[in-house]
């Protein structure tokens, strides 16, 4: 069964860091782009960065400058650092990749992980 598994979640006052990893476990075949996401109270899912299998990366314009994304692929992992953290930053984070489980597939599947907060205080 494939996992998704977060960590480095937590609370850090305005202007800190943190670093979130993000680890595929299970049997797969390939893993094409992976990507963080975040969910604020009250508001919708966004786009936080991605990262294709090509080497693009792609960030929200909020983060730019501040967040960095990066993969191992040997490793099945993806990474956020997250520098100059804002209370606006502040939602429960998920990582998300696009797993074929087997050769013979057309396409690759979204899974997710389970999510961790982040909080930054003011």
């Amino acid at each position: 069964q494939v996992q998704l598994v977060e960590r480095g979640g937590g609370l850090v006052q305005a202007g800190g860091s943190l670093r979130l990893s993000c680890a595929v476990s299970g049997s797969i075949f390939s893993i094409n782009s992976m990507g963080w996401y975040r969910q604020a109270p009250g508001k919708q899912r966004e786009m936080v960065a991605t990262f294709s299998s090509g080497g693009i990366t792609v960030y929200a314009d909020s983060v730019k400058g501040r967040f960095r994304i990066s993969r191992d692929d040997a490793a099945h992992t993806v990474y956020l650092q997250m520098s100059g953290l804002k209370p606006e930053d502040t939602a429960v984070y998920y990582c998300k990749a696009d797993i074929k489980l087997h050769w013979f597939q057309n396409k690759f599947d979204d899974y997710w992980g389970q999510g961790t907060q982040v909080t930054v205080s003011s």
